[in-house]
């Protein structure tokens, strides 16, 4: 591969436009924007319409499917979800590529973190500068640029960015899986890892929420005509607990026990919430089932167990399609001057989701920066025209059929 005089005038393009690059995504950051935060996800997305206009695609509001959650009550609810957004270009060009992003953010709307400085180093600290909004403005950015490209034909494309992955994703799902299952080659904008690398192999993740349901009663005059279900979610915890170490790579955090009540109250309602990661099928059938039979067994006479959840993303291994995709990526961020490498990473993403639909993909397109998910997160903003130029570069390599898309699809469905 080379890069060919269009080529570079779409590597121009993105080039003379840093200053947007970085200022929108600012923008966008200082609007919060947390899961649950309805009134500023669609502050953000209206935002985020208004940036797409213009790609002269199809912009589409999409209705999210609603998800049950699970008080800490004990009470299952269903709860709606903000839309998602999908921008469309050239639907029945022969490649397809899919590219996704996140528009939601860790920081509830009543988090002190809720501006974008500039720190003694350079860097931008802000809520999701680097996870994700720098990276959604990567994205548009290096779409805008390849719209200039003469081949640009070739090759259609449709974003998604939806308003729930920091909760798992669970509304928007459906909706990663339609789309995985028809495109040829996917780009997900998650930060890059610290030092740069790409993310390799990712385990999977499944969230459960298991509600102990036990009697009140009187802790003095009747305390043995109780069940405790506080007592007993701690004996569930830590059967839970204990499942780790027993397989090779499956870990299972138990993060949360919320219900009880008066002290002198026998708590009659709890709730126990874990999270499970696993590097494989294989991996993943044995903690179902580990979990299940501890959730069929009340530690004592009294209680009733209840649990919802399962797995939410599966695994997403370096099979023949990725390895492949991860070298043309490679190869393509060599001519740019960019060393590129990747890593396993014990965390899940919307790539997890679009693998599973038979997409190969990159997910970590997205900006330079780190301390994700804390008032630390921060942002290198010359890593957004370096990381846009190399999402412009890969688009045209895929219009030429350098990058075959076709091809990387085939060995994923080899696979599945």
């Amino acid at each position: 591969m080379r890069i060919l005089p269009h080529d570079q005038a779409v590597l121009d393009h993105v080039a003379a436009r840093e200053a947007a690059i970085v200022g929108r995504a600012v923008d966008w950051a200082n609007v919060n924007s947390g899961s649950r935060n309805a009134a500023g996800l669609d502050a953000v997305l209206a935002l985020l319409e208004t940036a797409a206009k213009p790609l002269s695609a199809r912009i589409e509001r999409l209705a999210t499917a609603g998800a049950t959650s699970v008080g800490d009550d004990g009470r299952v609810r269903t709860e709606a979800h903000a839309d998602a957004l999908k921008i469309t270009a050239r639907p029945d060009a022969p490649i397809q590529v899919v590219l996704t992003g996140h528009y939601d953010t860790v920081f509830p709307a009543d988090s002190a973190f809720q501006t974008v400085a500039t720190r003694a180093d350079g860097a931008l600290n802000g809520p999701g500068i680097a996870d994700m909004k720098g990276g959604i403005s990567v994205m548009l950015a290096a779409l805008e640029a390849f719209e200039t490209h003469p081949d640009k034909g070739r090759v259609g494309w449709t974003v998604l960015l939806s308003p729930d992955e920091e909760i798992g994703s669970p509304a928007s799902a459906p909706l990663l899986a339609e789309l995985g299952a028809r495109g040829h080659v996917g780009m997900t904008y998650e930060p890059a890892m610290p030092d740069g690398s790409l993310a390799g192999a990712r385990k999977g993740s499944g969230n459960y929420h298991l509600i102990v349901t036990g009697k009140a009663a009187h802790a003095g005059r009747a305390f043995d005509e109780g069940a405790n279900a506080v007592a007993g979610a701690a004996i569930i915890a830590a059967r839970l607990h204990g499942l780790n170490g027993r397989r090779e790579g499956v870990t299972v955090n138990v993060a949360k026990i919320a219900g009880g009540g008066p002290l002198n109250v026998v708590a009659d309602n709890a709730v126990v919430r874990f999270n499970v990661r696993v590097p494989d099928k294989d991996a993943s059938d044995w903690i179902e089932t580990a979990v299940r039979e501890i959730a069929s067994e009340p530690p004592f006479p009294g209680l009733t167990l209840d649990l919802h959840g399962g797995m939410t993303r599966a695994p997403k291994p370096m099979d023949a399609s990725q390895s492949a995709l991860f070298e043309a990526v490679r190869q393509t961020g060599a001519l740019l001057g960019q060393t590129l490498a990747w890593k396993p990473s014990g965390g899940v993403c919307e790539g997890n989701n679009l693998h599973a639909a038979g997409l190969p993909n990159i997910d970590t397109l997205g900006v330079l920066g780190g301390d994700i998910h804390s008032d630390q997160e921060f942002a290198w903003p010359a890593s957004f025209v370096e990381r846009a130029r190399l999402s412009a570069l890969i688009l045209c390599k895929i219009a030429s059929g350098e990058i075959d898309a076709l091809k990387l699809k085939s060995l994923r469905l080899e696979t599945m």
